[in-house]
């Protein structure tokens, strides 16, 4: 029978939707309860619930894009970099590649051949390079434009849902216990699918989720409720 293993390798995907559901959920849901504490109309924090929202989306998904594509031109300066030592300083880097496999427990002898072999390839060598003595891994060179859209529509989904008690609610009071409810729940099930797909205790990323969204909701509250 075929061993077939199964593991989770769209880690940039997942981050994306993690940094931006995560904040999308929380920075929403802390103005929303900091104005419920000073206003009366449930109107307000709504408009000030889009604007949050439409100005969020946009800095997190610059924000996503501008550290993708530094990424990028990392990733491209190191192998333009590597590119120039395997020609100029083509022993020494020979002698860096026989050191990697000295380091998996390969003898002297043993790293000769597929010194050789590597180095007889100059691009298949400055992969070997980037990856195993750089420890980069080439990124997608559509990844910037993808991870801020990714950003941007995971921000506005979270924030979306912290909002809705007070758009179907005239009364701020009872919006904000349904809007910390169902934000509150949707933050523990968040933390639970993030720690399903990260490796980390479902509960346990659960309720770390839950609580921080919940301390920054109650700190912006209370905040307001003071200054009022």
């Amino acid at each position: 029978m075929a061993h077939t293993e199964h593991h989770f390798t769209a880690t940039d995907v997942v981050r994306d939707i993690v940094i931006g559901m995560s904040d999308g959920l929380t920075v929403p849901f802390a103005l929303a309860a900091g104005l419920s504490g000073t206003v009366r109309s449930a109107n307000i924090v709504v408009v000030a619930g889009f604007a949050e929202i439409a100005a969020g989306s946009i800095a997190m998904g610059l924000g996503g894009y501008l550290a993708a594509k530094t990424d990028v031109e990392h990733y491209r300066a190191e192998e333009q970099r590597e590119y120039r030592e395997t020609q100029e300083k083509t022993e020494i880097e020979k002698q860096e590649v026989a050191e990697i496999f000295h380091s998996y427990g390969l003898s002297p002898e043993q790293t000769v051949p597929v010194v050789e072999a590597i180095s007889s390839d100059t691009k298949r060598w400055v992969d070997f390079m980037m990856r195993f003595e750089l420890g980069l891994e080439e990124p997608d060179a559509d990844r910037a434009r993808k991870s801020a859209g990714l950003i941007a529509a995971s921000y506005v989904v979270g924030g979306l849902i912290p909002l809705f008690p007070y758009m179907v609610s005239r009364q701020v009071q009872s919006a904000l216990w349904i809007s910390s409810a169902i934000t509150l729940l949707a933050l523990f099930v968040f933390g639970l699918v993030k720690g399903r797909f990260t490796g980390v205790s479902p509960l346990r990323a659960g309720s770390q989720t839950a609580l921080i969204g919940g301390l920054a909701a109650a700190a912006a509250f209370g905040i307001a409720r003071m200054i009022s």
